[in-house]
């Protein structure tokens, strides 16, 4: 049988972007199977093949430069280095973008406009490109001059504010996430707006820009929060581990450690009563309705801590599984990767990597995009810097010699 055809197989992405909400979105592209031509400073490269510990071992254990954080976002690209400050390397860019469907950026507002690389100057030598710009806050607005990093942007869109225990509590205290969430989601939103964009094009027939800003997304991810903010005007405030709307959802002490319960409904309430022989909690007015038990919450938890303590935190998995009661283990990183479910779904993926630099094995995370149909594929692995710029140059009718020149005179 021959293998399916990708999603996006036949598209041609330009990747400008880098550190991770841009790469984010051009790896999902490729994971769709577009082709992705990832365009990196000389020596340099992407800020993150810098930013480490930790970072990648040789076949042999060996400790490298390399930073692994730049391995998360950009596989199935392949990486060519040239010196956009340059004529040379500015026309090189424009020759890619002239057949590329899609160019993702991150620079700051109007950065690319002095290298004859931005959207208004692009779309006149291919109007069917879809050009999506990835900035802190927009092209428009006061801010849409600054600089914006994931870290402020959780700050200033009150992330942080909700995130954490209450002031008071031991660690209390606004907190960012530990993931750079806003980057990842922005990288998402710009993938989606990105596909929209492309199924316009097919009505239409020409390209259009994409103004995609951290704080905006920032701001729609609040979700619940926001909008609970907006039509209650009350501020939420932070909560630790508990759920503001409902309840009993918040880990709990185990008799070995700490076991979470997720019960969104008042007829898992009522299950994990009659589990638990504690039916009369399910009909105390108090805590019958979900309502109840926000109100009531304080007395609801001094029943349960002594309870959820007297079994471990397998014991409550064993107890609850087949009840249809949320329930589940807090675990690091390590514990996760050997959940015998994240192990089935098959999430954890290692590529070989032939790029002369003795890594002979990437490990990354599998797209989580399962279409049964036209799956994902994991066709290449993250580049070394600069690994394909001969074959990319080669394939823009660049002679050995030309490309010898280039590379003479620092272009790439």
């Amino acid at each position: 049988m021959t293998a399916p055809i990708a999603p996006l197989d036949g598209i041609k992405v330009l990747d400008l972007s880098r550190v991770l909400a841009g790469p984010w979105c051009a790896q999902m592209l490729g994971d769709l199977g577009a082709e992705v031509i990832k365009v990196e400073r000389p020596e340099a490269g992407d800020d993150t093949r810098h930013w480490g510990p930790p970072y990648l071992h040789t076949d042999d254990g060996a400790k490298t430069e390399q930073a692994s954080y730049y391995t998360c976002c950009n596989r199935n690209k392949r990486s060519i280095t040239i010196d956009m400050a340059s004529p040379q390397g500015q026309a090189l860019i424009i020759e890619l973008a002239k057949e590329a469907d899609i160019l993702v950026e991150n620079f700051k507002v109007g950065g690319l406009k002095g290298y004859g690389l931005d959207y208004e100057s692009l779309r006149k030598i291919n109007p069917r490109l879809i050009y999506c710009s990835v900035t802190g806050f927009g092209q428009t607005g006061p801010y849409a001059p600054r600089a914006g990093y994931d870290l402020m942007v959780q700050a200033m869109s009150g992330m942080m504010s909700i995130t954490g225990h209450p002031d008071g509590e031991p660690g209390g205290g606004p907190l960012k996430v530990g993931v750079a969430v806003t980057d990842v989601f922005t990288g998402i939103y710009s993938c989606c707006s990105i596909l929209a964009a492309l199924q316009a094009r097919h009505r239409t027939g020409e390209g259009q820009h994409i103004d995609m800003a951290l704080l905006d997304v920032g701001m729609a991810v609040l979700a619940n929060q926001a909008v609970g903010y907006l039509n209650a005007d009350e501020i939420p405030q932070r909560a630790g581990n508990i759920h503001p709307s409902v309840g009993p959802y918040q880990d709990f002490p185990s008799k070995d450690g700490n076991v979470l319960l997720a019960i969104g409904n008042d007829g898992q309430f009522a299950r994990f009563c009659a589990a638990t022989g504690n039916e009369a909690w399910a009909q105390d007015a108090r805590f019958t309705r979900n309502s109840g038990r926000i109100i009531h919450r304080k007395d609801l938890q001094e029943l349960m801590y002594p309870l959820m303590k007297t079994r471990t935190t397998a014991e409550w998995i064993a107890l609850l599984e087949d009840k249809a009661v949320p329930c589940g283990p807090i675990n690091n990183i390590a514990q996760a990767f050997d959940d015998e479910q994240v192990i089935a779904r098959g999430l954890h993926v290692q590529i070989p990597r032939d790029a002369g630099d003795q890594i002979g094995t990437i490990s990354t995370v599998a797209s989580p995009m399962r279409l049964t149909a036209t799956p994902p594929v994991v066709r290449r692995p993250p580049p070394a810097m600069g690994q394909h710029t001969d074959e990319i140059l080669a394939e823009l009718g660049r002679s050995p010699a030309q490309i010898a020149q280039l590379h003479s005179e620092g272009v790439v």
